[in-house]
């Protein structure tokens, strides 16, 4: 009996590890879903809710840069970060900017509709791998499996999305529709942000808000 007991232990503890394993597997699919449905919905205040830590201190440096940032300052950043300084500048108003930290910022971009639904709309989380507070989920779009992972932290006990995980994904994008259109950098992101408003960027676009 005692050998018979001694050799259902490990088995008992590796049946919970499986089950403790599955369990945050299904934990960390549900922030993304969540996390997905909010932006579907325009859901700003819930979106943020699923964010970490790491997403939000991006929106903030964002802001510092829509705020402080001197055209030459803005015309250095990298192309994603010149496409969110520009966008804040151009479809938002300067007591609105001035009121903005990070969370605020992003709560903002979801209501806005500066975060397209289709970043989200046929995507999903496939295949999870966690090691203890930290996991990858690997990004399914349209269906297909993409060589690409979403990063998710836990923070307070919830499993977080960090959104710069997949920023080259949005890079690569961004920098592919800019050599097709053949334009200069700047000329395409102003030609897109006046299809997108209705409105042409001005000059004020390169100048600091204060």
């Amino acid at each position: 009996m005692t050998k018979l007991f001694n050799l259902l232990i490990p088995v008992m503890i590796l049946s919970t590890a499986c089950g403790d394993q599955e369990k945050e597997d299904k934990l960390v699919k549900l922030t993304f879903d969540n996390y997905k449905s909010a932006i579907l919905n325009d859901k700003g205040e819930e979106a943020v809710e699923y964010v970490d830590s790491r997403t939000i201190k991006y929106y903030d440096d964002i802001i510092d840069l829509v705020k402080t940032a001197d055209s030459a300052k803005v015309n250095s950043l990298s192309l994603l970060d010149k496409v969110m300084v520009f966008s804040v500048r151009h479809r938002t108003s300067k007591e609105e900017i001035l009121s903005f930290d990070g969370k605020r910022l992003f709560v903002y971009a979801i209501k806005s509709g500066m975060v397209g639904k289709n970043s989200v709309s046929n995507n999903s989380i496939g295949e999870v791998t966690i090691d203890k507070d930290f996991a990858k989920g690997q990004f399914i779009a349209n269906g297909q499996k993409t060589p690409f992972y979403f990063h998710f932290y836990k923070e307070n006990g919830q499993w977080k999305i960090d959104l710069t995980s997949v920023f080259s994904i949005s890079t690569v994008a961004f920098e592919k529709m800019v050599a097709d259109s053949e334009l200069g950098e700047n000329e395409y992101l102003f030609s897109l942000l006046e299809m997108m408003t209705g409105r042409k960027p001005g000059q004020e676009i390169w100048n600091k808000v204060n």
